[in-house]
């Protein structure tokens, strides 16, 4: 028997958690672990009780707006954003946490993962945001795509 690493292991776990996606551009999964325990999930979706936009369309596609900018123009929180959000609601500290995500961070996201403590992202998508690489190095973040 072959066990996968731990990054690979938890990469595997968060693409199941992107199935939950409801947007409609881009399916995102995210899981925040500590001590090799995963201690919050999160993936891309309208807010809660918000229609969501495979309900409702896409008002970035409608706008023509590109992969990664004008992020304020979606209903949607990013994967990572529900995941710090979910365990802030509880009481779960994620400080020097590793974060696992199916895309490399926004811009956005990498500024709240930097101020929420994260010590690690691993991913294994990229994404067209330079600007959030250099948020993500200057916050001291180890970032390993796989």
């Amino acid at each position: 028997m072959v066990r996968p690493d731990w990054d690979t292991y938890f990469l595997e776990i968060a693409n199941v958690v992107k199935s939950r996606s409801t947007c409609i551009r881009r399916q995102v999964g995210a899981i925040i672990v500590k001590d090799h325990r995963i201690i919050a999930t999160g993936y891309n979706g309208a807010a809660s009780g918000a229609p969501h936009c495979e309900t409702v369309g896409c008002l970035r596609e409608k706008l023509g707006i590109r992969s990664g900018e004008r992020h304020e123009l979606c209903v949607a929180i990013h994967a990572e954003q529900n995941a710090i959000v979910q365990a802030a609601k509880y009481g779960v500290s994620i400080d020097g946490a590793t974060l696992y995500c199916t895309n490399q961070p926004c811009a956005i996201c990498a500024k709240m993962l930097v101020n929420a403590g994260i010590g690690r992202i691993v991913f294994n998508g990229a994404y067209p945001d330079k600007f959030a690489e250099k948020i993500l190095k200057e916050g001291n973040i180890e970032i390993c795509e796989v």
